[in-house]
């Protein structure tokens, strides 16, 4: 035998450790091939290829020092030592050398979304949510994760409390929203295309509502919405955005994680004005001594990435209005949120009972309406119980409020409720046209 073989050899922990050396590194190249010719496909695939193996790499790689320290004492056959340490000390080197190619696929994997909403099953409603919303194109960690090492260290750190609740099914469910667990930086985040200074003035908002009716009878409210914004450098501004002025400091304390119950607010206007608001019957015991949050962006746009529908009604007038169910169909509306509404042992049956009871309603009332018109409003009802639905994880309508605006949460009512009053009898008022306009 040859003299490094059995140097190598004549330890069975060491021997071991070579072979899964080189065995995990034989199977991580082949793939990194498979991976660099597109033929990966799985959502569990980059675990096994930057996390599985390299952890086996990296086994192996432990046990041959410890195989040739607890044989240190067995005398080495002549002319073996050198050539020996030649060998070990090269295939550390090849090995180090896959690992730090491995580590960084594993952090490029652990920052994408496949592995954010796919490979960790218990994220699937977010992840389900953020494909069918504005910001499907933006990666999970330009918003979870602020820039710089001290960001990405805290978040893998945290990540891995989290994996250590997954594993042992100790999570939540619902999954609780960030306000309970941390707030975002909007200044490295959302303002990174949202930016602050912007006056967009107003918007026009069409919302859509429909009877239970045979007709599907319509009514159309349509609302000039005062998004307004700040006057850069200046501590002026008008409309709902003037709450983000940079010139101004909106500051608040809140009795609950869902950041709804709100006794106290200080404003601090741009000429060293101090102004605070308290709730009435809220004694200054509510407040005294704890920590005021500043107003940021998600303090209304609680659901910017991840939204789930407030109501099956609310959600059937949407996809009405927008014209992807036809009204042309008898009762379609109430036979959508009837069938939406009731409960289903999973998702693959819920879909099967809704297009069973949609047609056992809708079909021999259907008339003039084509028969493909049916198939697309149950297509569409299916799709909206898929999106907003988890059984598993006790998300269901509703479960994830919305603070922007006030129809089915508090909203903006949690200030502006006409009871938020100063020490020299000003309110924070709640007059409707601050906001908006009924045209």
């Amino acid at each position: 035998m040859h003299p490094i073989a059995a140097s190598a050899l004549r330890n069975r922990i060491a021997a071991a450790g070579v072979a899964l050396t080189i065995a995990s590194s034989v199977v991580f190249l082949f793939l990194i091939g498979l991976e660099l010719l597109g033929l990966l496909h799985s959502p569990y695939a980059d675990l096994l290829v930057f996390v599985l193996v390299p952890a086996f790499l990296v086994l192996g790689l432990v046990l041959i020092p410890i195989g040739l320290w607890q044989g240190r004492h067995t005398a080495a056959p002549a002319g073996v030592g050198g050539p020996a340490l030649v060998f070990v000390a090269a295939a550390t080197l090849v090995a180090v050398a896959l690992m730090s190619f491995a580590s960084y696929g594993a952090v490029e994997y652990s920052e994408s979304q496949q592995f954010c909403g796919q490979s960790c099953h218990v994220m699937e409603p977010q992840f389900v949510a953020h494909r069918s919303g504005s910001h499907a194109s933006v990666p999970c960690i330009s918003c979870h994760i602020e820039p710089g090492a001290q960001s990405f260290v805290r978040a893998k750190l945290n990540g891995t409390r989290q994996l250590a609740l997954v594993v042992t099914h100790r999570y939540p469910t619902p999954i609780p929203s960030p306000p309970t667990t941390a707030m975002p930086n909007v200044h490295t985040s959302c303002e990174q295309c949202h930016w602050p200074d912007r006056f967009i003035g107003d918007v026009i908002k069409v919302v859509h509502e429909y009877a239970d009716d045979e007709k599907n009878t319509e009514t159309k409210t349509v609302l000039r919405m005062h998004v307004g914004g700040p006057i850069s450098g200046t501590g002026n501004g008008m409309g709902i955005h003037w709450h983000m002025n940079r010139g101004n400091r909106v500051e608040y304390l809140a009795l609950d994680p869902q950041l709804e119950q709100i006794p106290y607010i200080r404003v601090s206007t741009r000429d060293g004005r101090t102004t605070e608001y308290v709730a009435k019957g809220a004694g200054e015991q509510n407040f005294s001594g704890k920590a005021l949050r500043p107003m940021v962006c998600i303090d209304c746009h609680n659901r910017p990435a991840h939204r789930f529908g407030s109501s099956p009604e609310r959600a059937v007038d949407a996809a009405l209005g927008a014209g992807q169910m036809s009204t042309e169909i008898p009762f379609v509306r109430r036979e959508s949120v009837r069938a939406l509404k009731a409960t289903y042992a999973g998702p693959g049956i819920a879909a099967t009972e809704i297009d069973k009871s949609m047609r056992a309603a809708l079909e021999p009332r259907l008339g003039s309406a084509p028969p493909r018109a049916l198939r697309d409003a149950i297509a569409v009802t299916q799709d909206l119980y898929r999106t907003n639905v988890f059984p598993a994880m006790k998300i269901g309508w509703g479960t994830y409020t919305n603070q922007t605006g006030h129809v089915t949460t508090p909203g903006c009512f949690r200030c502006h409720d006409g009871e938020h009053t100063s020490r020299d009898g000003r309110t924070i008022s709640q007059e409707c046209e601050s906001c908006h306009t009924i045209e």
